[in-house]
């Protein structure tokens, strides 16, 4: 029988408890329930080149009336998984209502996270703060699941040499991606003209860097957590 003390989602919450004080310090405070999942929320994952990192929804959202967290399985790097944590907690704090302005951003800066607020990575000194708490809870209990066909696992055959990884067949049972998706870049800087001007560009040019917006500020894309 599995130990549920040590599932994903009980490490979750396990983080959480030790992130709650900080947000009761910022004048931000969590709710007191929350669902903590590790699954690709309701908008799938980002398909083969890309990753959406976590999801929040919002309490409206819910039908219980509570906040839902997703983890994207793809992520399996403990500190990596603690930060994106935070962000989404930032965003249950606010209960999805600032998107990744106002609030959010007044809060996710408090915390140690930097911009741009899409992705929220965090300060050296929450980074080695994150460090920190992944040694008091050790290891995330999750083996990454490897959706792009270039983050798969690479085999060995019984002899101990690497074998080339393979190239055919699916990877999920999901739907194939959608080789054309439009995402939306926004500028969000907050001392900028141009706050809040927003155009589509297609993964593939997002590839090659970041649209600028008419002041020349680099934008930044969603959806991304």
């Amino acid at each position: 029988m599995n130990d549920l003390s040590k599932t994903r989602e009980a490490w979750l919450h396990k983080a959480a408890t030790i992130f709650r004080p900080r947000f009761e310090e910022i004048g931000m405070p969590l709710p007191e329930q929350l669902h903590l999942s590790v699954g690709f929320g309701p908008d799938g994952h980002g398909g083969e080149n890309a990753v959406i990192r976590g999801v929040c929804i919002s309490k409206a959202g819910s039908e219980d009336g509570v906040n839902h967290v997703y983890i994207s399985p793809e992520l399996g790097d403990t500190a990596v998984v603690l930060s994106v944590l935070l962000h989404e907690l930032v965003h249950a704090a606010d209960d999805c209502q600032s998107g990744h302005r106002g609030a959010f951003a007044e809060g996710a800066t408090r915390l140690g996270l930097m911009s741009p607020m899409t992705t929220a990575t965090p300060s050296i000194e929450l980074a080695a703060e994150l460090v920190t708490i992944a040694e008091t809870l050790g290891d995330y209990p999750h083996g990454k699941v490897l959706i792009s066909r270039d983050r798969r696992r690479k085999l060995v055959d019984p002899s101990g040499q690497a074998m080339p990884p393979q190239s055919e067949g699916p990877l999920s049972s999901g739907p194939k991606k959608q080789s054309a998706r439009l995402l939306k870049a926004a500028c969000n800087q907050v001392d900028c003209a141009a706050n809040g001007y927003t155009v589509r560009v297609t993964a593939k040019w997002l590839a090659l860097g970041a649209p600028m917006c008419p002041m020349g500020h680099p934008m930044e894309t969603e959806p991304v957590a």
